[in-house]
């Protein structure tokens, strides 16, 4: 849906005649409050989500270094004799 220029200027029209001169820079107010918080609101669930994703990766990663540790011969004390 593409607005043109006069489409937004039609409803900016409407908006004024609708709700008056004096209303108009509280209701932008109200809306660019409105879209902050939608905004922060996404960045913490993106943020959520991405430490999730990076939470069940690690022990993958832990579990396959500890694998290879274990599979390696285990080194011996000097003084036992074997």
């Amino acid at each position: 849906m593409n607005l043109g220029m006069s489409e937004i200027i039609i409803i900016l029209v409407i908006v004024l005649i609708l709700f008056g001169p004096k209303k108009l820079p509280e209701l932008a107010r109200g809306l660019g409050q409105s879209v902050r918080e939608f905004k922060k609101g996404a960045s913490e669930i993106r943020q959520e989500f991405e430490e999730a994703v990076d939470v069940d990766s690690q022990p993958k990663k832990a579990e396959s270094g500890q694998m290879a540790a274990s599979e390696a011969k285990p080194e011996e004390k000097p003084g036992q004799d074997a």
